[in-house]
């Protein structure tokens, strides 16, 4: 049996839990996933199939996504969620999620398994949305605002592509390319011409840009200890920045978990005369006590993290008082019935949360829908190169920000949907899985 082939029957576990699935609701017949290496290769495309037939002339179907390590969490869906999820009710989300959550934390399956039950869950709003003829946003309690605030995170159009065909290495989380002068080549542009491309985003509108100016030391040197050369060198576009543009745009640092307390500690020192809105990962969220130390000892404001998965590390997080913003990733925590769980705590300690993308386009959306029905999202993370280039190669609408803002989403679902050509049973990458 090919891959592009791979059919599997219904196992119905006994149970209330299990047998409550398949009653009521239009049945989930197929499951497909793939992964378009030749534009995003660390992506995983996902589209769950039901019987509903078609609402409104359109058939019903779920559309999904994660990232990173594509082809593992594309074999948790296949190998382990399917036989739970074909042939029940595609608008059980609840049963669902907890029903998965439990059984892949009996082994302590929090990386690709939660990963894949993120892709899962987005597609099933999706598929609620559709039914109901609505925005997930509004079976969410929103609207709560009219757009939703963005900012530019200043990565290249190269950055998580690839200019293969055939399957290949999505690269290491956190290590984005240096870029290359060029269109749309913000990681560039952000170290050699910092005060140039600040005057362009500021003149399209954007409210803030983030910037990752000291991965290289961390490249060349390690993130044990940092000279004040290195400080120099990393400040240095921050500096400019406010120089050309003033206080026109927020700026925010994103550090991708590489230093130490201690180097961490001298960056923060540095940065306070730049006015950061945020500074993000600047080391890693291993220990909340030590990020707790971080804050209590700087005078700036801490982002805690796209890194952290578990709705209970956050809760560590806010309780220990660690961050004064969280930054949540919906295709990685769990999906949308995680995300918006997370943000909801956060608020309860008055802390606004952020939402992640430097991935994919339903991450996007998806964090659009937490944002349009949750008054303590205070900002979502967009790529300008992504919108401009790779996301047009895999979802069937434009993606335009408008005087540093997106609309809140209006067509029923999460938004958007995967070009059907994505879906190609003869892509090295398709997997299926179906009744």
């Amino acid at each position: 049996m090919s891959r592009s082939e791979d059919t599997r029957f219904l196992s119905r576990a006994s149970g209330p839990t299990q047998e409550h699935a398949y009653r009521s609701g239009p049945r989930i017949v197929k499951i497909e996933t793939v992964i378009p290496h030749e534009v995003m290769p660390g992506m995983l495309a996902v589209r769950v199939h039901t019987d509903a037939g078609t609402v409104d002339g359109v058939p019903v179907i779920g559309h999904g996504e994660t990232y990173y390590i594509p082809t593992a969490a594309a074999a948790v869906i296949h190998d382990f969620f399917a036989p739970r999820l074909l042939g029940s009710d595609a608008t059980a989300i609840e049963s669902h999620w907890r029903f998965l959550y439990e059984r892949m934390t009996a082994f302590a399956g929090t990386g690709a398994e939660l990963r894949a039950l993120s892709a899962i869950d987005l597609a099933l709003w999706d598929i609620q949305g559709q039914l109901l003829r609505s925005p997930v946003w509004k079976l969410l309690g929103g609207p709560v605002r009219d757009a939703i605030p963005v900012y530019n995170s200043c990565g290249g159009p190269f950055y998580g592509k690839s200019n293969r065909k055939t399957p290949s290495a999505s690269g290491w989380p956190g290590h984005g390319d240096p870029g290359q002068p060029g269109p749309l080549e913000d990681n560039w542009s952000s170290m050699n011409a910092p005060e140039e491309l600040a005057e362009e985003l500021v003149a399209l509108g954007y409210r803030g840009m983030k910037l990752w100016s000291f991965d290289a030391v961390y490249r060349r040197s390690g993130g044990q200890s940092i000279t004040w050369a290195d400080i120099r060198e990393g400040i240095a576009p921050f500096e400019k920045i406010r120089e050309r543009v003033g206080d026109k745009i927020e700026v925010m640092l994103d550090g991708h978990g590489f230093f130490s307390l201690a180097a961490a500690r001298r960056i923060a020192d540095a940065m306070e005369s730049v006015k950061p809105l945020w500074l993000e990962d600047v080391m890693r969220p291993d220990s909340v006590h030590a990020m707790a130390a971080f804050r209590s000892q700087i005078r700036v404001p801490v982002a805690v993290s796209e890194m952290l998965v578990m709705a209970d590390s956050y809760r560590q997080v806010l309780e220990a008082q660690a961050a004064d913003y969280v930054m949540i990733d919906p295709t990685w925590v769990g999906g949308i019935s995680a995300s918006r769980r997370i943000a909801e705590l956060a608020q309860l300690h008055n802390v606004p949360a952020l939402m992640h993308d430097c991935t994919g386009p339903m991450t996007l959306f998806a964090g659009l829908q937490i944002a349009a029905s949750n008054t303590g999202v205070a900002f979502q993370e967009t790529v300008r190169a992504h919108l401009a280039t790779l996301y047009p190669s895999l979802i069937d609408q434009e993606v335009q920000v408008v005087n540093g803002t997106l609309p809140l989403p209006s067509r029923p679902g999460i938004g958007i949907r995967w070009l059907p050509e994505l879906f190609d049973e003869s892509h090295p990458g398709y997997r299926s899985s179906s009744l």
